[in-house]
């Protein structure tokens, strides 16, 4: 399995691939939703043809890198940078995006990342937590005082108005102390939430409610809903397309459009799952999605033509 990398990668491969990507009966699964996010720079717009289609544009792919998740799973394991990019190439070819032969006219170099998030830890199902609910639970019990004697020089202190029980400084030490680990564990829960958060394309959803108390208000049902996707396993895919002839004559970056797809891990698999993924996404290739956007993810048949693998790019 490879190592996990960051963005972005590594040596670019060229790939073309005549490939012809045809949806059988489509049925969708209700139960299962794929999460898509697709954004583009104001200075790429696509120009139109006569029947309204998009003129065609080349491009090269870059192995951008895997990530491995935290659990064994050979059906993401198996799939290598040529899997994938094939399955890319036929999606991107229903948005008029064709391969280059010439580096001296492909317009884009896309660089393809894939691989399954890492789900923090809920620090309430962490040991920690249990510890720390047990302390508690038996100092405030409403029988504590009858059989947790006060030290000498301590005083109990009512925790809080009509509570059952009361404690002295040192058992309030003691919560704290507990306590202190499952805080830790929360600050680890949240910086990893918001990695995820980045990958993964939920920007937007972050922003608006990421670091934001919405307890008791209509919204916190809309930020459980954004931590429950990013504290799920999920298998992604990052598309992320520069402008090539800049790279290539002024070794300049400049990122025109990228794409961010994924679905849960749970009940899946990556190579089954992978071709309905990219059709679905296949529509924010080059466009502006607003923001993440849900869909029920199609299940049907998809057949893609054969690879050809043109060799690496010679690197200066």
């Amino acid at each position: 399995m490879d190592s996990k990398k960051r963005l972005p990668g590594s040596r670019i491969a060229w790939a073309a691939a005549a490939a012809a990507l045809a949806l059988g009966a489509q049925r969708a699964l209700a139960e299962e939703f794929e999460a898509v996010t697709g954004s583009a720079s104001p200075d790429y717009v696509r120009a139109r043809q006569a029947d309204g289609k998009f003129v065609p544009e080349s491009y090269a792919f870059g192995k951008g890198g895997y990530y491995s998740g935290p659990i064994s799973d050979k059906t993401i394991a198996r799939v290598g940078f040529l899997q994938v990019a094939h399955v890319m190439s036929g999606a991107l070819r229903t948005r008029n995006y064709f391969p280059g032969f010439d580096p001296r006219t492909t317009k884009l170099l896309i660089m393809v990342y894939w691989g399954t998030t890492y789900a923090p830890e809920h620090a309430s199902a962490s040991p920690e937590y249990t510890i720390a609910s047990d302390l508690v639970g038996q100092i405030l019990a409403p029988d504590a005082g009858a059989h947790r004697p006060l030290p000498k020089g301590d005083k109990f202190e009512p925790v809080a108005e009509g509570g059952g029980g009361r404690m002295s400084l040192e058992q309030s030490n003691d919560v704290l102390d507990a306590l202190s680990p499952v805080q830790a564990e929360n600050r680890r829960r949240d910086k990893q939430d918001a990695l995820n958060a980045a990958l993964l394309g939920y920007n937007s959803w972050w922003n608006r409610f990421g670091d934001t108390d919405l307890a008791g208000t209509a919204l916190e049902n809309e930020r459980q809903d954004m931590l429950t996707e990013l504290e799920d396993d999920r298998y992604f895919v990052v598309l992320m397309a520069y402008d090539f002839q800049l790279m290539r004559t002024k070794r300049l970056h400049k990122l025109l459009w990228d794409t961010r797809f994924s679905i849960r891990e749970h009940k899946n698999a990556f190579d089954e799952k992978l071709p309905a993924m990219a059709l679905q996404a296949s529509r924010y290739f080059g466009q502006d999605s607003g923001g993440v956007t849900h869909s029920s993810l199609p299940d049907g048949r998809v057949d893609i033509g054969q690879l050809k693998n043109l060799g690496p790019l010679p690197e200066k």
